[in-house]
């Protein structure tokens, strides 16, 4: 008789919040125990006997995984995969599989509307509207705030695979006029502008990269200096591409036109940040909630129940390991 297919997912609330059908995953197990969330501590003692584990965030080290041989499995309910140990899970024989494109819809509109808030100085106005300044105004409109339209304008883009692609054509319904920029570490290609190149022709920049050893702080002092007066930069990316203190001045100096980020560098922000200080202007920061669509979210409970059922096939999909 084949042994149960026992799952645990550690922290399932950080992608569900009772919203999601989860049926397409469950299904793949006869048993799959939900955590809402786990600590570090907890992490030995909930995954005795489980043959698979499914994880966002929680970290899978090489001792925990050596203490759990019965593991064959792990899904990562993300694209990223830095919470696992993917050599030690190479030499111990467990699978890890991740899940791709799914956000891409969802990343992509996300970065049109802080490109769009920007250019509108949306907050600016909500804000000034509750404090009553429009009541105030001695004619029927309020422009106390630049408005640009993006009509006509260039964006840079800093990564052109599948979400860079989808902002890229989003733009271009805009009237924008698109470049795309070289990312430091990968091989050359005709097309990528080097960043000196790039920069200082773009109208607004947006980032869809990877972080590692080559694009941390990518854009920092000198890259912001090389942007045009003005400018526009958002990043739904990773926190670590820009410098971060670097942004905070460049806002302070009035160099930027404005900026808005979806991510930090480290997450939550529990010890502070730079771009957390409240004088700094023409800043839209969200909470790494680009990618939180329902319909991104579903895609993923979809993806790790075909990752799952592809693996007791013996067919293993989107492999990382």
């Amino acid at each position: 008789m084949p042994s149960p297919r026992r799952a645990v997912f550690l922290d399932h609330q950080s992608l569900d919040l009772g919203d999601l059908d989860l049926s397409p995953l469950a299904s793949q197990f006869d048993h799959l125990q939900l955590y809402p969330s786990t600590s570090a501590e907890q992490v030995a003692e909930r995954l005795q006997g489980a043959t698979a584990v499914i994880s966002n965030k929680v970290q899978l080290d090489a001792a925990t995984l050596a203490a759990n041989p019965q593991l064959k499995l792990i899904l990562v309910a993300a694209t990223g995969t830095n919470n696992v140990d993917l050599q030690a899970a190479r030499a111990q024989g467990i699978t890890v599989c991740n899940c791709q494109g799914y956000g891409t819809p969802s990343v992509a509109q996300h970065t049109i509307a802080l490109l769009l808030a920007l250019a509108t100085r949306l907050c600016d106005y909500n804000q000034a509207v509750r404090d009553g300044q429009w009541a105030k105004a001695s004619q029927f409109c309020l422009l106390d705030f630049p408005i640009v339209e993006l009509e006509g304008k260039t964006l840079g883009l800093l990564g052109h695979g599948e979400l860079g692609g989808a902002v890229a054509r989003l733009a271009e319904a805009f009237g924008m006029r698109v470049l795309s920029g070289q990312i430091p570490g990968r091989p050359e290609r005709p097309e990528r502008l080097p960043l000196d190149e790039l920069l200082p022709q773009v109208d607004a920049l947006t980032l869809h990269c990877p972080l590692n050893d080559h694009t941390r702080h990518m854009i920092s002092s000198a890259q912001l200096a090389l942007l045009k007066p003005g400018a526009l930069v958002v990043n739904t990316a990773r926190g670590g591409l820009i410098d971060e203190q670097a942004l905070a001045d460049a806002l302070r100096s009035g160099h930027l036109g404005g900026a808005a980020t979806d991510v930090l560098s480290v997450e939550p922000p529990i010890n502070g940040n730079p771009l957390l200080a409240s004088d700094i202007p023409r800043l839209i920061i969200t909470p790494h909630s680009a990618w939180g669509a329902v319909e991104s979210r579903q895609r993923i409970v979809g993806q790790l129940g075909e990752n799952a059922h592809a693996f007791f096939a013996g067919q293993p999909r989107r492999v990382v390991s």
